[in-house]
């Protein structure tokens, strides 16, 4: 598949109210909370990883240790750190086996006051995508999310689980 424009709109301030107001958005999907199901990605006995609810990018995965940490720095011993970014690694390149890739980008967002559970995003970044969109610009949902249903997410879930 190639390049997709973005041309769904995210409404910022009930995520915003969401964020802050709601669960613990991994806590909450864990649990099985109707409002924050995902599309699964990768289990195991201290991970998950599941498609995010708002792709900007397809294949656009939310990877995180199952115990509510919110400091890897702090929170992690160097193995639990190191063993996560295996898991990290693994998604991401299931994720690129499964959909074109220039770059995969990784990072870890959230803060104390909103979507503290410690997570990383892996947005993969396909080829042929205007450098200005791309970086920061290409994973803001508030420049708009793909128009992708949960039965397109289902299928795209599976593909990159068999890539695994």
């Amino acid at each position: 598949m190639s390049y997709q424009r973005r041309v769904g709109t995210f409404d910022f301030a009930a995520y915003s109210w969401r964020v802050h107001q709601g669960p613990c958005f991994v806590c909450a999907y864990l649990a099985g909370h109707p409002g924050y199901r995902h599309h699964l990605v990768y289990e195991d006995d201290d991970s998950i990883a599941f498609l995010t609810r708002f792709p900007t990018l397809l294949g656009y995965c939310v990877v995180a240790p199952k115990r509510h940490v919110e400091n890897w720095h702090e929170d992690l011993s160097e193995e639990e750190f190191l063993g996560f970014q295996r898991t990290v690694r693994t998604v991401a390149r299931a994720i690129a086996a499964t959909v074109p890739t220039e770059r995969m980008y990784s990072m870890s967002l959230g803060s104390k006051q909103g979507n503290a559970h410690l997570h990383w995003h892996l947005a993969p970044l396909p080829p042929g995508v205007p450098y200005e969109q791309q970086q920061f610009h290409a994973v803001m949902a508030e420049n708009g999310v793909l128009p992708i249903d949960s039965t397109a997410q289902a299928d795209l879930a599976d593909r990159i689980r068999g890539n695994l």
